[in-house]
């Protein structure tokens, strides 16, 4: 079930970032404010919460740091390359990246890592693939980008090619119950046609792909609540207790490009400001998020959730 929805559509080819956590508070997601991100003319795409600390990255090597989702200080990033994906383990904050130019087909894979959220440190990436997203989990960062390039490390600095299973693009990659679940999806501007791909992997090197059934590019994937949840074009919204079974639950008109799930809610984010929540990932919500810009990233930490997205986009919502 899905309440007041407004069709827009836009294909945005990266996005991510994605953030967990626990927290308390009454009405979560219902209401959001927009704050001052001091980057109005840079999008961002990924937000995280670690170490007492919200991190947010974007277009030009942007990296923003917030201890309270409020108030936001402009770091130096050691890259102008185009961050996507940012997320927080064992003490190490590391993001992810690259650069495309469409008339010169060349990209450049971009890694970061932080201890502190202020002090990078650019690493070498073993790809020249733009990555796409980052997650941590089971001893290990994974890092997934274009052409279904996969990378783990151990340690955040000395990283690895996994085989792919497929050439699609990934987009987005969680860990929950054991499993590392990776979403993505392939499109040909000379053909336009999408799927939705979805792999597992126990450690990060045996894979396998799994059956989506959709057609619509998965955008966006979080763990919570004992489920897995993708989210993508069109509205596309699927559940798995086990990351193998998915169930198509609703279609939103918009696009959705991150979720994530933090205080007994899951909270969805795309086109045209588009926020949807969720108790139980099967009845959803469309809540006013005062803003008409898309939104590419999503996190909860400290008792609060972060959304980011086009020119510098900042709303919370406790």
């Amino acid at each position: 079930m899905l309440e007041e929805v407004t069709p827009v559509k836009t294909l945005r080819l990266y996005r991510a970032g994605r953030g967990t956590g626990g927290g308390s508070g009454s009405a979560p997601g219902t209401i959001w404010t927009l704050r001052t991100s001091q980057v109005n003319n840079l999008d961002l795409y990924g937000v995280t919460y670690g170490n007492e600390l919200f991190v947010a990255v974007g277009k030009d090597g942007t990296i923003l740091t917030s201890p309270d989702g409020v108030h936001w200080t402009v770091q130096t990033s050691p890259t102008s390359n185009t961050l996507y994906g940012v997320t927080y383990g064992d003490g190490l904050f590391v993001v992810v990246g690259g650069y495309y130019n469409s008339q010169h087909p060349l990209t450049r894979s971009t890694i970061l890592t932080s201890p502190d959220g202020v002090n990078w440190t650019v690493r070498t990436s073993p790809t020249s693939d733009t990555l796409s997203s980052v997650t941590y989990g089971n001893g290990i960062f994974m890092a997934v980008g274009k052409d279904g390039t996969i990378l783990t490390s151990p340690d955040g600095v000395n990283w690895t090619v996994q085989n792919p299973l497929m050439s699609d693009d990934l987009y987005d990659v969680t860990y929950g119950n054991g499993l590392f679940v990776v979403v993505g999806g392939h499109y040909n501007l000379q053909h336009p046609l999408t799927r939705g791909t979805i792999l597992t992997s126990p450690d990060g090197e045996h894979w396998a792909q799994r059956t989506s059934g959709t057609g619509n590019a998965l955008h966006g994937m979080t763990y919570g609540n004992g489920l897995f949840m993708a989210v993508g074009e069109d509205g596309t919204i699927l559940t798995s207790p086990d990351g193998v079974h998915w169930t198509e639950r609703t279609l939103e008109s918009n696009s959705l490009y991150s979720v994530t799930y933090g205080n007994g809610l899951f909270v969805a984010v795309g086109d045209g400001g588009t926020i949807l929540t969720s108790p139980d990932g099967v009845h959803w919500t469309k809540r006013a998020s005062g803003t008409n810009n898309w939104l590419s990233g999503v996190a909860y930490g400290n008792n609060l959730f972060v959304a980011v997205g086009q020119y510098g986009t900042i709303i919370t919502s406790p």
